[in-house]
């Protein structure tokens, strides 16, 4: 793993309350998975981050193995990887993803 990269996806990750390493943006979501993500974390009502790993190929190399989590999206909330799109929307389904966004969007860093 290029040491420069990880350094650069743990600053993204600290800098970041909510940040989510996706396929294009959120307006123009480049896959299923993100699309869904994204209009899960827009249902709860506070501003994310993103990153588009389609145009930031080091950062699509190197964060699976970082993460230990193999596919994109990926969704990230102080710190701590929360998951993918099954995770968040299961998560935004049951109520548990509401409450955990708005803590991290309010709490102070």
């Amino acid at each position: 793993m290029s040491e420069e990269v990880i350094d650069t996806i743990k600053e993204q990750i600290r800098e970041n309350p909510i940040l989510l390493y996706m396929k294009g943006s959120p307006n123009a979501p480049q896959c299923g998975f993100s699309a869904q993500t994204v209009q899960c974390l827009i249902a709860c009502g506070e501003r994310f981050a993103y990153v588009d790993i389609l145009s930031n190929p080091e950062i699509r190399a190197e964060l699976p193995g970082f993460a230990n989590w193999p596919t994109f999206p990926q969704l990230y909330v102080q710190g701590e990887l929360v998951g993918g799109c099954d995770i968040v929307t299961e998560m935004y389904a049951s109520g548990e993803l509401e409450p955990l966004i708005k803590e991290a969007a309010t709490s102070p860093e």
